[in-house]
């Protein structure tokens, strides 16, 4: 053994030991800060650990066998009497168990040291096969301590018509809170309903899925403004952070800033360089300029609908007059403009107007994240290349990662593709950035009810009315589920409610669909008409004439039936001249010919909005299933009934169910034919 240390001594193995074993450690300490710099897997750091530790006994053996001469490297090394030494055995195994002892004093360091045998963890965790699963026993998701929530900025100013400033100022701080990767940041939707200042802070956490809470107040007098604000720790409710900003409006880019980079450095978030250059940007020097903007930011969140977007786009317009090199508001013009476009009303005026909006956007400031998501969406919305606006808003989750918008816009645009399953997913990650808006709850059941998962969708949106009790589309919605699997009983229970109290007019399908399976249309007919006397934009007043006219018929009042069909068909051509490129006025036309008897112009209308959605895997599905049930109507069982099997294996928009082509009477000429009566046993 004497001779064992000797030799270690005099090799060198101890001093090359301990020189790896530092070196190695800041190897390690670099490996973590670019694994957190750059995002990387936890794997990264897991794979130089590993190489680290198989390096060691390599070095071990070497430094035994061979020493670094002024000579150069020599395998043997001289004795003390002078003579050369080979290596023996006993020296092999010796060098072996050092490196063997070393590597485990190494694992050992590196392993975590509270961490249990799995055997003893999965036995004392595990339940019992037969045995329900508790709450408890539920795996609940990990909470990161890097999250935060916003809550809406108390108003302080005695002028009460700023309210808007703090409802916007909330939103710009989030929005550069949203630019730092390595911060969970939750959605002003999910906040925009809570108290400023609320009891249950803990529970409100919880809800949200975030660690820390901010809370603030705004006060504005003049061209001063006061921002004060305060970041809690919602489990302990104790302060980590606060302060007062004194400032003179025209420096509050600067105090959003700051605020962005003191919570992530209280809460340990990296700010990436560019982290830091995009949430430090001053947008515009106009203080009139930056009010409209805010004021169309507000108009925009608060009225999700084509009034709002129209009123917020003139609030944005305002704004880019004031200051003609406010980039973000050309970009938020651009991107109300194309939701203006999509929501019927695709003319070629309003087509331009989103582009002059975007291409101005784009000529002053590109790469910002603002612009490229509003490019995205005239992408989507106008110019119907889904593709490419799938691109577009990768790029933005990338610059934006807790931005929800992009990934509520990739599950949108992934529909449109046929990518349910990607489309899915997009969802359920908005949601956690979001959790409490109700309208995500109902996207996610509208993919579910495409790919005909209805019992999950049934839960879902469950759920959603729990946030959002009344919703009459949610409420629509869980109708055309439990339609569906074939609960009209219950269905008819849901929509008891709308047709009681003058429904909104999204409704009306769900209703329509419940009378035709059931068979049964006054009440239906009753619910529509009241929609009717409402005051409606013309495609809807168009859409509501062509259902009674259905319902009249399918009642026996072939008249009734007919006034309707014809104040259908003078609107839906009226549209069709203002929105050519719209193919809802194509197939509502289409329809209206189908029930007219003249099934040459319902299917040449229906073959135009076909070609117009050729690009929409979805809507261009829903329009062949509006082909195939005018095939039926007519008796076309040889181009009907193929249709109807390829169909019921796909996935889109309002898909085809069994329920349908049992109950619904446009089927009624396919009955008896085996075919037909062969798709209903499968």
């Amino acid at each position: 053994m004497q001779r064992f240390i000797s030799e270690l001594q005099r090799r060198k193995v101890l001093r090359i030991a301990s020189g790896y074993v530092v070196a190695g450690w800041i190897i390690l300490q670099v490996a973590l800060s670019l694994q957190t710099a750059l995002k990387l897997p936890d794997s990264f750091s897991t794979i130089i650990v590993a190489l680290l530790t198989m390096g060691f006994p390599a070095a071990l053996v070497a430094s035994w066998f061979f020493e670094i001469t002024p000579e150069g490297i020599k395998r043997t090394v001289p004795s003390a009497g002078g003579a050369m030494i080979k290596p023996q055995t006993t020296d092999i195994i010796l060098a072996g168990m050092l490196a063997l002892v070393v590597v485990i004093a190494l694992a050992q360091f590196f392993m975590p040291a509270n961490r249990e045998p799995l055997e003893a963890s999965a036995t004392a965790e595990a339940p019992k096969p037969d045995a329900p699963e508790t709450e408890a026993q539920k795996p609940q998701p990990s909470i990161p301590e890097a999250s935060v929530a916003v809550l809406p900025f108390e108003n302080l100013s005695s002028e009460k018509d700023s309210a808007f400033f703090a409802v916007g100022i909330q939103d710009e701080i989030l929005t550069r809170l949203a630019k730092i990767g390595s911060l969970k940041v939750i959605s002003r939707t999910s906040t925009s309903h809570l108290s400023s200042r609320p009891d249950n802070l803990k529970e409100i956490a919880r809800q949200l899925g975030v660690a820390n809470i901010l809370e603030g107040s705004i006060q504005r007098q003049g061209g001063n403004v006061r921002v004060n604000v305060q970041l809690i720790k919602a489990s302990t409710d104790g302060h980590l952070w606060a302060e007062i900003y004194d400032r003179k409006l025209d420096n509050i880019f600067a105090v959003q800033s700051e605020i962005a980079i003191a919570i992530a450095n209280t809460l340990s978030a990296t700010v990436t360089g560019a982290e830091k250059r995009s949430i430090s940007a001053t947008p515009t020097t106009n203080t009139d300029a930056y009010d409209a903007y805010l004021r169309g930011l507000t108009l925009s969140r608060q009225n999700d609908s084509l009034a709002g977007y129209m009123q917020a786009a003139k609030s944005f317009r305002d704004a880019v007059r004031l200051d003609p090199d406010f980039t973000i508001a050309w970009a938020a013009l651009a991107w109300n403009e194309a939701l203006v476009y999509f929501n019927n009303e695709q003319t070629d005026a309003q087509r331009d107007a989103a582009h002059t909006a975007l291409e101005t956007a784009l000529r002053l400031q590109s790469e910002i994240a603002e612009v490229q998501l509003a490019k995205g969406f005239y992408q989507y919305y106008v110019e119907l290349d889904y593709a490419a606006a799938r691109t577009q808003f990768e790029k933005v989750r990338a610059k934006w990662p807790s931005n929800y918008e992009s990934l509520r816009a990739l599950a949108l645009v992934e529909r449109r593709l046929g990518r349910w399953e990607e489309s899915k997913s997009h969802i359920e990650q908005a949601i956690s950035l979001d959790p409490l808006r109700a309208d995500l709850h109902w996207l996610l059941t509208g993919v579910l009810v495409s790919m005909r998962d209805f019992e999950p969708a049934l839960r879902i949106v469950d759920s959603a009315l729990n946030l959002s009790p009344g919703d009459v589309e949610l409420i629509s919605m869980k109708a055309r589920i439990l339609q569906s699997l074939g609960r009209l009983d219950e269905a008819e229970i849901v929509l008891k409610p709308l047709l009681q109290s003058r429904p909104e007019n999204q409704a009306y399908d769900s209703i329509v669909r419940q009378a035709v399976l059931q068979r049964q249309y006054g009440v239906a007919i009753t619910a529509l008409q009241a929609m009717l006397d409402q005051k409606s934009d013309k495609l809807t007043t168009a859409n509501l004439n062509l259902q009674l006219g259905r319902l009249h018929a399918l009642s026996g009042d072939a008249k009734g039936g007919a006034e309707h069909f014809e104040q259908a068909r003078t609107l839906y051509l009226v549209e069709m001249k203002r929105q050519p490129k719209n193919p809802t006025p194509l197939v509502g036309l289409a329809w209206t010919f189908c029930f007219l008897v003249d099934r040459e112009n319902a299917l040449k209308h229906v073959e135009k909005a076909i070609g117009i959605a050729a690009k929409d895997v979805s809507q261009r599905l829903d329009h062949e299933e509006t082909r195939m049930r005018i095939w039926a109507y007519f008796g076309g069982r040889d181009r009907a009934i193929p249709e109807i099997a390829r169909l019921l294996k796909l996935s889109y928009f309002g898909p085809l169910t069994k329920v349908d082509l049992r109950l619904d009477p446009i089927y009624d000429k396919l009955r008896g034919d085996p075919r037909f009566e062969a798709l209903l046993k499968e």
